[in-house]
């Protein structure tokens, strides 16, 4: 029953691959076009193989995954080469754990010569040839971060804002001092980022030189500039707190329409997240709805406790 599943799950997951590769390429240009034309065939064979590996016959894509599917083709039109770069990024990442886990199944039976051969081709030719070309778009990291941002902002300032407004009466004091948080907790968030990446930059830097000195080779690898990354963390920080703000801002008297439309957001952040980092997609949602829950619930008392024995009252 287990190997049925996985085997009708494989099949469905290599022709959402290739039905993407194909959808992408009809607007591709350049080495985007070229990576595709490359990606296609191989998509195509590995498809074959577990249909009959499996015995799965007439596969079709739900409308469970045709809906990510369109999302994940506007998210590669929105962002462009540097988008595809990140999916396929993604696709590989999410790839090698379930390949791994057919391999462990199958490595001692006798199919496991076949097996091992499909995904040698997985886990080395488009890996080699994904990751060849990933590295002349721009980093994909720098989307990485922009949601990482993101969710950061909305979830700390949710709670910030749940606090305030279990501990002021006024609506314009609640809004006035998320907002003061919110340019407060970028600016924070900017810094870090800028002293990390210059942190991590002097530590390759002394890499190179030591791997130059030795063996005369040098790394062309490119890393972002750290001044970049804070403007990018910072700026996506901010988006990510104006999300609960704006109902208030707009006449919001409570928490509640704000959390309604956060936890709509996180779910859809989360989703992406875990797409694009091979977590579970169930456990990183459940995850950060968990954190949002505890965030609003623990500044809600907060500020209760600071409303009623500390005497604040605005």
């Amino acid at each position: 029953m287990e190997n049925t599943k996985l085997g009708k799950q494989l099949v469905l997951d290599e022709l959402f691959d290739l039905t993407l590769y194909r959808e992408l390429r009809k607007t591709a240009g350049g080495e985007t076009a070229v990576l595709l034309d490359e990606l296609i065939p191989i998509e195509e064979r590995h498809f074959r193989f577990w249909q009959d590996f499996f015995k799965v016959a007439g596969a079709e894509l739900g409308k469970a995954r045709r809906f990510k599917l369109s999302m994940v083709v506007l998210f590669c039109r929105v962002f462009r080469g540097a988008g595809v770069s990140l999916i396929l990024e993604a696709i590989e990442i999410n790839g090698v754990k379930k390949y791994l886990r057919v391999w462990e199944m199958y490595k001692d039976e006798p199919l496991g010569k076949a097996v091992r051969e499909i995904l040698d081709d997985e886990l080395r030719h488009e890996d080699a040839i994904v990751s060849d070309k990933i590295k002349r778009q721009v980093h994909p990291e720098r989307i990485r971060d922009v949601f990482l941002g993101l969710n950061d902002g909305l979830v700390e300032i949710l709670g910030t804002l749940s606090g305030f407004f279990a501990a002021f009466h006024s609506v314009s004091a609640v809004l006035g001092a998320v907002s003061t948080v919110a340019i407060a907790g970028a600016f924070s968030m900017a810094a870090g980022a800028f002293v990390a990446i210059s942190s991590e930059r002097e530590v390759e830097a002394t890499e190179k030189g030591k791997k130059k000195f030795m063996s005369g080779e040098t790394d062309e690898t490119k890393t972002s500039h750290p001044l970049a990354s804070a403007l990018v963390v910072g700026i996506s920080y901010l988006f990510g707190a104006a999300i609960p703000i704006l109902p208030v801002f707009f006449g919001a008297e409570n928490i509640w329409l704000s959390l309604l439309v956060s936890g709509a957001v996180i779910i859809g952040v989360s989703y992406l997240l875990a797409f694009l980092s091979g977590m579970e997609v169930k456990r990183r949602i459940a995850m950060n709805l968990v954190i949002i829950g505890l965030a609003v619930a623990v500044t809600w008392l907060i500020g209760i406790l600071a409303r009623d024995y500390f005497g604040i009252n605005v």
